[in-house]
Parts: C-alpha cells; sequence; structure tokens
C-alpha cells in the first residue's frame, strides 16, 4: 500500500484503501495489461509482508521496508521466494513520526506537511539468515534525478484515466512499471505518473498494497534498491481524494540517506 494517510491502516504511497481486481500497479490506460505482468523469478528477494506491503531482502538476515508498513498489525513472519520466514524483531528508525488521528481527515495539507518530515523507514531482522537467496544492494549514489526506475508491487490496480479502482483487493499478482524520478531531496524521491504521450512505455505508479516496495536501478547489470514506496501528494478533502490518476505524485523514501542507518543497525553498533 501507500501511504498519503493511511487513514485506515497503510494507505498507498499514502493512501486511501480501494480496488477490485488482483493485480498491482496502477498503469497506463492505452497498454496492454498483460505487458506489466511480473514473474516473481527475476525478484527472489522481494519480501512479502503479512496482508499487504513489501520490504527487500538487503542482506541474508535483513529486510528494509517503509516504516509505515509495519507499524499497524503484528509481524511475526514475512514471505520470501515462496518461503515463509520467521521475524526476531522490528526496528523502525527514531525519526519516523506516526500520523495523529486529527490529520487523517479534512485538509490535506497539514498531513502532507507531516508527512515530508517523518522518515518512514524500518528494518525487518529474521531469526535465521536467508541462504538461497542473493540480497539485492542498497543504491547508495546521489544522481538519481532523471534516472529511469522499475517500480514492482502486489497491491492494487487501476489505469491513469480512472485512477485506483474502487475494491481493489490490496494484495494481488505482481506488477512492473517504469517511472522517471523527476525530483529528490533530504528524504524523498518524487515520481509523476506520466500520461500518453509523455508517459514511458510501460508508465506506471504504486498504489495501495505496495507500501515498501522497491523502486529499482540498475547498475553493473545488477538491480540496486534505490527507493520505497511510501505516499502520495494530495490536496483538498481527503474524503474526496482518488488516488492514482494521471498528474499525480508520490514520494518514495530515498535509499542514499539512510544507509549510514541501516549499516549501523545491521552491525549492531
Amino acid at each position: 500500500m501507500v501511504w498519503l494517510l493511511k487513514a485506515s491502516r497503510a494507505l498507498l504511497c499514502v493512501t486511501v484503501f480501494m480496488q477490485v481486481s488482483t493485480d498491482a500497479i496502477v498503469v497506463r490506460h492505452d497498454v496492454p495489461d498483460t505487458e506489466y505482468r511480473a514473474s516473481g523469478g527475476e525478484f527472489l528477494w522481494l519480501a512479502y509482508l503479512p496482508d499487504e506491503g513489501h520490504g527487500v531482502l538487503i542482506a541474508p538476515e535483513w529486510i528494509v521496508t517503509a516504516a509505515h508498513a509495519t507499524t499497524w498489525r503484528p509481524i511475526h513472519e514475512v514471505t520470501i521466494n515462496g518461503v515463509s520466514r520467521a521475524v526476531d524483531k522490528v526496528v523502525v528508525h527514531p525519526g519516523y513520526k506516526k500520523a495523529p488521528r486529527k490529520l487523517q481527515s479534512g485538509d490535506a495539507a497539514p498531513l502532507i506537511a507531516f508527512l515530508a518530515n517523518s522518515d518512514d523507514i524500518a528494518l525487518i531482522k529474521l531469526r535465521q539468515p536467508v541462504t538461497d537467496i542473493t540480497p539485492v544492494r542498497c543504491y547508495e549514489g546521489t544522481d538519481e534525478v532523471g534516472r529511469v526506475v522499475e517500480v514492482i508491487g502486489a497491491g492494487a490496480t487501476g489505469n491513469g484515466l480512472v485512477g485506483q479502482y474502487p475494491r481493489s483487493l490490496h494484495r494481488g499478482q505482481l506488477r512492473r512499471a517504469e517511472a522517471r524520478v523527476i525530483g529528490a531531496d533530504e528524504r524523498w524521491l518524487t515520481l509523476r505518473f506520466d500520461s500518453p504521450p509523455k508517459a514511458l512505455q510501460h508508465e506506471g505508479m504504486p498504489a495501495d498494497g505496495d507500501s515498501g516496495a522497491p523502486l529499482l536501478i540498475r547498475l553493473h547489470g545488477r538491480w540496486n534498491v534505490a527507493g520505497l514506496v511510501s505516499h502520495k501528494f494530495a490536496s483538498g478533502d481527503l474524503k474526496t481524494f482518488h488516488c492514482c490518476l494521471y498528474g499525480q505524485i508520490t514520494y518514495q523514501v530515498r535509499i542514499s540517506r539512510y544507509v549510514g542507518w541501516i549499516h549501523t543497525v545491521i552491525q549492531g553498533k
């Protein structure tokens, strides 16, 4: 999912739970759905959190994910490569701030401002190291702007003309899409869901249920995780906000900012 609000739990990249098909990622309206379907075989290191949400295996015992995807229910196990893996503990970044209930209704502006200053990242330690899968590297560069990234996830779906489908499931089939990074700041990588003809061939946008899913950059022939699905921009009354339309903006946790914290936690310092 994604957090916009997570008003109910974990909104998509900010969110508002809804939709009907069993697919993930909101896609272009003019490209066949089949072109977005992804094989899990290429992304064996993708973790599935309970019910919805994702994480990424970055070390044999460690998964990185969005903090808001870990705080609304206990996480005792995750699934990686079809295997259930017991969880030892969840380490939430000390700078993460859970949005107060009073911000989750009414005008969106105070909520968006609040989320902008939160460190939405967490690490999940497994009880046993994963030995059958090679972890993904964290991207440490600062040249993300302008790059085309791959977005994967098994959350809700829809298309850019109508947005996320009402009642769409938050745990469906894995999909992949492309997006261009249009901005980067201290905490966030910014994506915009462009419409044709400006859109990339497989342009897409993360949706509810994709929280913690990775933004991937290929470096030296290997995937690197550069971002994590977090929340989307909204304006006006949250009650009438509808996510995942062409032109909307989403914010992803900028991994390069948190590499030092990640290493410190993993090394037990």
